[in-house]
């Protein structure tokens, strides 16, 4: 008699829970995916490994043999104020064409009007040690050394380095203050219309000129290595503004 009550009080809690999960599902708001294609550049241009020679704002001529960064917290906001928000990371790779093309889930339907994420990694997955996807150490992004990760690398050669090979590399890490490289992105959007069960995309260029540029000219006959906290914020203040949206 009691094995029968046991059972019938599982099932009955059972049945309860599957109606008030049935019930959840069917309150959700009408949701949609973002698709965001990131498109590499120099200045106007299309950026493209080894084969390109480019200028600089000190007119020194460059080439970009590797180009990846890490974008991640993505916060899109709507007209009426309205806010999704996404913990993930995505890794930005120039040499890797699919990791270029990121996809946001689950978001209710709704015109929005920015888009917000910051480049880097935060505090916290910086102290997780060694993770999987996008923060896997097999992606080289990664200082065993520090146990931090690096939010940009830029690497190339230009004529006017000083470093062997003419080579000129910024690996860009760093959570710490005062030398904390992580930067927040604001992008104005004109009308995103998130539908529910369709997918909508979004193009963001990322100007890699301006890891040299603004605001602080970078001379790479003067400065053409930065692999530590040395300079590191100064490099992270250019990148901060390398974003835009392409209408």
């Amino acid at each position: 008699m009691k094995k029968s009550i046991t059972l019938f009080v599982f099932i009955a809690t059972l049945l309860c829970i599957l109606s008030f999960s049935i019930a959840g599902k069917k309150n959700l708001p009408p949701q949609g995916k973002l698709i965001i294609n990131f498109k590499n550049y120099v200045g106007t241009k299309l950026l493209q490994l080894d084969s390109s020679i480019y200028k600089n704002e000190a007119g020194q001529t460059f080439s970009v043999t590797n180009f990846k960064y890490y974008v991640g917290k993505f916060l899109l906001k709507d007209k009426t104020g309205r806010q999704f928000i996404s913990d993930d990371y995505f890794l930005i790779n120039e040499d890797n064409e699919p990791s270029k093309q990121i996809t946001l889930s689950d978001i209710p339907a709704g015109d929005y009007i920015s888009c917000h994420f910051i480049i880097g990694v935060d505090s916290i997955h910086n102290c997780s040690g060694a993770q999987s996807g996008a923060l896997d150490p097999v992606n080289a992004m990664f200082w065993a050394w520090n146990t931090g990760y690096i939010f940009l690398k830029l690497e190339g050669k230009s004529s006017v380095s000083t470093s062997p090979g003419h080579v000129f590399e910024f690996h860009i890490g760093g959570y710490k203050q005062p030398s904390n490289c992580i930067r927040s992105v604001a992008l104005p959007i004109d009308n995103l219309k998130i539908e529910t069960g369709k997918t909508s995309t979004l193009t963001i260029k990322a100007d890699a000129s301006e890891v040299m540029k603004t605001p602080t000219t970078i001379d790479l006959s003067k400065l053409s290595s930065v692999t530590d906290f040395h300079n590191a914020t100064t490099i992270a203040d250019n990148y901060k503004d390398m974003f835009s949206i392409i209408k």
